[in-house]
């Protein structure tokens, strides 16, 4: 049988069945509101208005509290004896909530909040002001002051002692990441106070670990600081003592132009804490001097000048021969602050890895992706700027004769008050430019390559006690030297680079002091003007 095909296909619909079942009305007689014989507020309504900025609906700040004011007015009246307890209590919690309300107001600046109160805003305000950058999984917020720094009471006042103020950029960045037992790739500028970024978080984790003894003496230090040059490495070992010493650590320092007999006589006693130049710490290791056993915490301060100078080999063994028993796993647990710090005790403690550069040349980036484990990256300010504390002026000045008589003018009329440091290309101009300026009438050293350790240190020492007004120097002096306020650096001959430019530039305006910094450019700087001002936009020419 076919389908009836006379059917109506409306016919399958059900009918629709009306509903004969009547809706309660609910309604109320006006006569039945008895709402206001107990309370007063009702009996004077407010009409609603939805107009005026800051109005939500007609309900203000102003409204909300006079109507605070009003109900806490009726409950007086209608019980006296509780009304009044109930009424102060709940124009107290009004009173909190408006104080709170102003303190998260938008128009109040950072300085202004507590850390509480602090929020995404605010600290995207606070890096913006300092110049912080960073990246690689989550960052924790940079410290405010010392005192929200997580460091612990004993440290900071050292840190009080030592007369440090205000935490610098990189210092307010990098602490509160390496607390967090996380490797770091900090990108500064020189004279931005990096020394103390990396040794206070260090100082924190050796704390942690068992006392250096007869016992473990002998498996090697907790931690290792490499830096390119011994000046460096001195100014380190100098500035490591002021905390470390408190504390009871022991701070000790591998350089060449000493006696390796008097370095491996050092650390008989054992250490914590090694301040190495690369070759001199490879020497100390292939002479079995000393092991890294138990070394779980590594510094690569000046990183890229360390490339700079051939040390990428050296570096290598030297990164190779630490253990890899306590070597952070290369997944997503590196970024875990509670998982990373779990280990305590000697080697079983993961290490930590640090590496501080101001540029970051392809070879950096490489040795960072093969030693550190999701490292957080810290950037202050443009990588590879000198500071904004020092005024960089160029002046077009051909001709080595017309280069002293400008150095004269520069030295004797230009009001720089001592220590000023002079930046020549080559050795044998030291002697002949320290010369030209002896005959001004000033006290000059020098400082190359060719000099001692003795005599470089003796030539340093005599500037910073102030017995030298001047000192001249090839790039040697350009990185790691730290002379306190040195209020002018000249560049007789401009550098070979753009980094090596920025260092000898960042030996003046450091530790928030400005100075200024002068460059002759000839004929032979062409290819490297365009660099410069590429490089620093705010230069001043003469």
């Amino acid at each position: 049988m076919g389908p009836e095909t006379n059917v109506s296909t409306f016919s399958a619909l059900k009918k629709r069945k009306r509903t004969t079942e009547k809706k309660f009305n609910f309604e109320w007689d006006a006569s039945e509101d008895t709402s206001q014989d107990h309370n007063p507020i009702y009996a004077e309504r407010v009409a609603p208005t939805f107009f005026g900025r800051g109005r939500l609906g007609g309900f203000g700040d102003d409204m909300t509290e006079e109507n605070a004011r009003r109900y806490a007015q009726s409950l007086i009246e209608r019980d006296p004896e509780n009304g009044a307890a109930r009424a102060k209590e709940m124009l107290e919690m009004m009173q909190r909530a408006k104080e709170k309300t102003n303190r998260n107001a938008l128009g109040k600046h950072w300085s202004e909040k507590k850390l509480d109160d602090m929020k995404e805003r605010d600290w995207r305000i606070f890096k913006e002001d300092y110049g912080i950058a960073t990246k690689g999984g989550y960052i924790p917020n940079p410290m405010r002051s010392w005192e929200e720094s997580g460091l612990p009471r004993k440290i900071l006042d050292i840190v009080e002692q030592v007369g440090y103020t205000d935490p610098s950029p990189i210092q307010r960045a990098a602490i509160p990441i390496a607390l967090q037992a996380r490797d770091l790739i900090g990108v500064a500028v020189t004279g931005s106070g990096k020394t103390a970024a990396f040794l206070l978080p260090l100082l924190v984790y050796i704390s942690e670990l068992p006392p250096i003894t007869d016992m473990n003496k002998n498996d090697g230090p907790y931690s290792l600081i490499i830096a390119p040059t011994r000046e460096l490495v001195q100014q380190i070992e100098s500035e490591a003592r002021k905390f470390a010493t408190p504390l009871g650590f022991t701070v000790v320092s591998l350089v060449g132009g000493h006696a390796i007999e008097e370095q491996a006589f050092a650390l008989r006693n054992g250490a914590e804490i090694i301040v190495a130049t690369p070759g001199r710490l490879v020497d100390c290791i292939e002479r079995r001097l000393l092991v890294l056993s138990q070394c779980c915490y590594i510094i690569m301060d000046e990183a890229d000048r360390m490339i700079d100078m051939g040390f990428e080999e050296p570096v290598n063994k030297i990164l190779d021969a630490l253990p890899v028993t306590n070597e952070k796993p290369d997944t997503e647990e590196a970024e875990d602050a509670q998982l990373m710090s779990r280990h305590l005790g000697g080697k079983d403690r993961y290490r930590q890895t640090m590496m501080y550069t101001a540029t970051m040349p392809p070879i950096v980036e490489r040795i960072a992706k093969k030693y550190l484990r999701r490292p957080a990256t810290v950037t202050i300010g443009n990588a590879g700027e000198a500071v904004d504390t020092v005024e960089q002026r160029v002046e077009f000045v051909a001709g080595e004769d017309r280069r002293k008589k400008r150095l004269r003018e520069i030295l004797v009329d230009g009001g720089f008050k001592a220590p000023i440091i002079v930046f020549v290309n080559i050795k044998r101009n030291c002697d002949a430019i320290a010369k030209d300026i002896s005959r001004m009438g000033f006290s000059v050293v020098t400082l190359h390559g060719s000099k001692t350790q003795d005599q470089r240190e003796q030539a340093l020492n005599s500037v910073r006690a102030g017995h030298t007004q001047v000192l001249v120097a090839t790039d040697l002096a350009g990185r790691g030297i730290d002379v306190p306020d040195v209020s002018l650096v000249v560049n007789f001959n401009m550098a070979l680079s753009i980094e090596s430019y920025t260092h000898r530039v960042g030996r003046t305006g450091r530790a928030g002091k400005s100075g200024v910094a002068i460059t002759f450019l000839g004929n032979e700087d062409v290819d490297t003007i365009n660099q410069l001002h590429r490089y620093r936009q705010s230069l001043i020419q003469m």
